[in-house]
């Protein structure tokens, strides 16, 4: 039986073609409306991003508490 091919997941889809955009972008060669269009789904691929984040750190947590951790240490992306 052949595996099936597995799909990135809906996060690494959304940062790909996030990516995408933004070199887009950059080249400068898109009129107004197309830079415009690309930005709003930029602004949705940020949000779906940032919450798909957010549920991952959630079950982190949730996992470490289960698993006897009693403190949560928050991770904060500025220290690194």
């Amino acid at each position: 039986m052949a595996k099936k091919q597995q799909q990135p997941a809906p996060f690494e889809q959304s940062l790909k073609e996030l990516e995408a955009l933004v070199e887009k972008m950059e080249q400068g060669d898109l009129s107004l409306e197309e830079s415009l269009q690309h930005f709003e789904r930029g602004v949705q691929l940020t949000r779906a991003c940032q919450q798909a984040l957010k549920e991952a750190e959630q079950k982190v947590e949730a996992l470490l508490i289960k698993n006897g951790q009693e403190e949560v240490v928050p991770f904060d992306s500025e220290d690194t």
